[in-house]
């Protein structure tokens, strides 16, 4: 596996590393329109091993990728025989849009997690699949969503200052997670850690990078002041995004 497409170092303890290890399949975490995840457990012969999740791109024939013209506007390709494809959606096109879907989201958790941000490890891309840390219980069961959980007004106040210190990298990065809602958000061990970020968009590069930037802000937003959250709060974290992100 060439090195670019590895995680960031050094590499958490708890990941396997030895070449011996075998990945084996445990069923299915999740299902969505454009990709399905996974739960694997990795581990030598004979010993204990540790859970990823093996998040899976679909078949060109079967996956809707209904949002990628606005995400992708900024990001190039070396051949202009690939943007064309891409342009098209050929079938060698789609895969080429679901290979730069799975590229940028492990680019991004690389770039985020090296930065001190709240995401799971990136610990490898091949193709279309980005393994990733497991945010869950020992036995399997995935940390919930944001959307879950009925917070009271401390755990509330605590979850948005974790938002916000994510957001608040992504943005000194120069980029938005351009799809920000409580469905892909999850809580591991009382923290926010952001998800789903195939889409992330350059503020700068993407013209329309700083509507995406706002809206992540708003639709958070209004999640948070619906369940007592300061009405004031997303105003002020979008003005310092936007000043972090250097579009004001």
């Amino acid at each position: 596996m060439p090195a670019g497409s590895r995680g960031p170092t050094p590499r958490p303890d708890w990941l396997v590393t030895h070449a011996g290890a075998v990945d084996r399949e445990l069923g299915v975490l999740k299902t969505g329109k454009e990709a399905d995840v996974h739960l694997i457990e990795r581990g030598l012969p004979g010993r204990a091993g540790v859970l990823l999740a093996a998040k899976r791109y679909r078949d060109p024939s079967r996956r809707l990728f209904h949002r990628d013209a606005g995400y992708l506007e900024g990001r190039r390709v070396r051949r202009s025989r690939e943007m064309r494809a891409m342009a098209h959606r050929t079938t060698v096109g789609r895969e080429l849009v679901a290979g730069q879907w799975a590229a940028a989201e492990f680019g991004a958790l690389s770039r985020l997690h090296e930065a001190g941000a709240p995401v799971p490890y990136p610990v490898s891309v091949a193709g279309t699949e980005v393994l990733l840390e497991f945010l869950g219980s020992a036995d399997g069961h995935a940390a919930p969503r944001l959307a879950a959980l009925r917070p009271d007004a401390g755990d509330l106040r605590a979850l948005w200052d974790d938002l916000a210190h994510g957001l608040g990298i992504l943005a000194d990065l120069g980029h938005a997670h351009g799809d920000l809602s409580a469905y892909n958000v999850l809580v591991h061990h009382g923290r926010a850690v952001l998800i789903d970020l195939p889409q992330v968009v350059d503020v700068v590069g993407n013209p329309q990078g700083p509507a995406f930037l706002e809206r992540d802000v708003t639709r958070i937003g209004e999640w948070f002041t619906a369940r007592g959250l300061d009405p004031g709060e997303p105003a002020r974290l979008h003005a310092d995004l936007r000043v972090r992100a250097r579009l004001a």
